[in-house]
């Protein structure tokens, strides 16, 4: 069963940077699709960015410019450089994992991310 365990979120100021890792187990790493996504309180949980086994990489409008997924397939990891942080980039952040084909896909618990201004 793959495991997907992200680390990294804290408390920051405004403008400040973070970096998520997500540690996943498993050789599928390589072959998959990873994601990141957000929940704010309140909100649902959106896609901030998508890496390929490639990757090619994408980002929502709100992030472009700003944070950057990478990814490491020596160490299983997924990153997320987030800079220039402002208050609604506050949420938890979760990784998603997608496998060829597609189903299942699996997620993280989360790391929450919190940016004072």
């Amino acid at each position: 069963q793959v495991q997907l365990v992200e680390s990294g979120g804290g408390l920051v100021q405004a403008g400040g940077s973070l970096r998520l890792s997500c540690a996943v187990s498993g050789s599928i790493f390589t072959i998959s699709v990873m994601n990141w996504y957000r929940q704010a309180p309140g909100k649902e949980r959106d896609l901030v960015a998508s890496i390929t086994s490639g990757g090619s990489t994408n980002y929502a409008d709100s992030v472009k410019g700003r944070f950057i997924i990478s990814r490491d397939n020596a160490k299983n990891t997924v990153y997320l450089q987030m800079n220039s942080l402002k208050p609604e980039d506050t949420a938890i952040y979760y990784c998603k994992l997608i496998r060829p084909g597609g189903l299942p896909v699996s997620w993280g618990r989360g790391t929450q991310v919190t940016v004072s201004s």
